[in-house]
């Protein structure tokens, strides 16, 4: 978690730094506004990740002298092919097209846009719960 607490420890020094100056040199209230909800929100994820830091043993990543085979392993399922992000794709622009052309569509957007989404989530759990 180092390498992703660096980053976001740039992030509120930069937003820290930019605030300020932005607000001093167009006293304009929406953009400064947006500026200081994103350094409080990069502020709330740096805190996240320096008590995930401290709470849980460095990964492979996070340590200089750990060796390229303690990063080995199975990272996880990932699917070689899929419909549903498609049809799921197709669903929400039916669904943005309902205000254009009738409300009717809007409706029948969000409901088979439901059952995308339901299918994407559950495309692999067939059977026993086989994968």
């Amino acid at each position: 978690m180092l390498a992703e607490l660096r980053i976001f420890v740039v992030l509120v020094l930069f937003f820290l730094v930019v605030t300020p100056v932005y607000w001093m040199m167009s006293h304009e209230v929406t953009g400064s506004v947006a500026l200081v909800l994103t350094f409080m929100l990069s502020a709330m994820l740096t805190l996240y990740l320096l008590i995930n830091a401290v709470r849980y043993d460095a990964r492979p990543e996070d340590r200089r002298q750990a060796d390229i085979v303690e990063g080995a392993g199975e990272l996880g399922f990932f699917p070689p092919r899929s419909a549903w992000p498609v049809t799921c794709a197709v669903m929400l622009a039916v669904t943005l097209l309902g205000p254009v052309f009738g409300w009717w569509l809007t409706i029948l957007g969000t409901g088979l846009g439901l059952w995308a989404i339901a299918g994407w989530v559950y495309q692999y759990y067939r059977g026993d719960y086989a994968h």
